[in-house]
């Protein structure tokens, strides 16, 4: 092989390679599929300790972002809307985890000691409250908003994304919560007519 021709194959070898790079790159940056299965993440707890999403498998479970200094937020919990959906769900088997993905430099950043008693004062009946300082889960799901909720089957794959309920106002009355709906989907061995929908809230405070 001459000169020429090993510059050429170099060449054809780093294009592929940068190729393979970037396409991994992008994958990793994909958002799970609804069918999918649901990125794994294990996150401290401000019960003193460590979450890891495959220890709940064989169990349906609710991710809940969360942000105390978002109003939105604290219309949910504090009407006690937030409270009762995870009450009933609870009963039922579900685990609820709320991960708090805000950038510990933000001005809505509670430290876990702080943000556990903030909680607790609204009555939250999660399974446990997560810190994602980082942003990493919240990064590997596409969380955009405060509240996204997102519902993952006992498989382990994601079922729905999207908005804890229709209210975005906090004006109706009759809202649809669809987190109950795909959790008794689920609890019945059904398909959900609703698996994904517009999350509404303030935006997720991410580092950067």
């Amino acid at each position: 092989m001459n000169q020429r021709q090993t510059k050429k194959t170099l060449v054809v070898w780093l294009v592929a390679g940068f190729a393979v790079l970037t396409a991994t790159a992008l994958t990793a940056q994909q958002p799970p599929a609804i069918g999918g299965a649901a990125p794994d993440f294990s996150l401290a707890g401000t019960d003193g300790r460590t979450h890891t999403l495959s220890e709940y498998k064989g169990k349906i479970v609710v991710l809940e972002w969360t942000n105390a200094g978002c109003p939105v937020v604290q219309r949910h919990y504090r009407d006690g809307l937030m409270p009762a959906v995870q009450t009933e769900l609870a009963a039922k088997g579900v685990v609820w985890l709320t991960i708090n993905s805000t950038n510990p430099g933000h001005p809505n950043y509670q430290a876990a000691d702080t943000l556990k008693k903030t909680y607790e004062d609204w009555k939250a009946a999660f399974t446990a409250l997560l810190m994602d300082p980082e942003g990493k889960a919240g990064k590997a799901y596409d969380a955009r908003t405060t509240p996204h909720v997102y519902v993952i089957d006992p498989q382990g794959r994601l079922a729905y994304n999207g908005a804890i309920d229709d209210d975005t106002q906090g004006t109706n009355p009759d809202r649809t919560n669809y987190v109950k709906l795909a959790a008794a989907a689920l609890l019945k061995g059904e398909p959900l007519k609703t698996s994904t929908t517009r999350p509404y809230g303030c935006s997720v405070k991410y580092a950067q």
